[in-house]
């Protein structure tokens, strides 16, 4: 019994001591073998085009709603709970709340890439055309 719930202990402890790394985005940050879930609206990813090889997975729709269910079914699929990957959206804002919820709620290994692609077109990154 005591190991039970020393175990849960570490466990929990675990979760709640796992931190989001902050990375600014940049050109350079986007050659490393590391998967990007763009988490913007749909109409975002039509305005401004996307990262190269970003997997486009939206959380708060237009109207600021969201379906953390849904998200994480899609977000499963992309990649492993263990396996580091990096969130992006327009300017950061979004990614820094989300990051921080995979993170320490759910135990992701997430990167928030500060800045966003509004950061990474101003840098002059050309993003690709998004496709549905």
């Amino acid at each position: 019994m005591i190991k039970k719930v020393l175990l849960g202990l570490l466990v929990v402890g675990t979760l709640l001591m796992a931190e989001v790394q902050n990375v600014w985005v940049t050109k350079d940050f986007l050659k490393k073998e590391i998967k990007i879930i763009d988490i913007r609206t749909v109409g975002e990813w039509k305005e401004t085009g996307i990262v190269k090889d970003a997997y486009t997975i939206v959380f708060f729709d237009e109207k600021g709603k969201f379906d953390i269910p849904k998200f994480l079914e899609k977000l499963n699929k992309v990649v492993k709970k263990d396996e580091q990957f990096a969130l992006i959206c327009r300017t950061g804002s979004r990614t820094t709340e989300v990051s921080k919820f995979l993170s320490s709620e759910l135990g992701y290994n997430v990167v928030n890439l500060k800045g966003g692609m509004m950061k990474l077109m101003n840098d002059g990154y050309r993003p690709v055309k998004y496709k549905q």
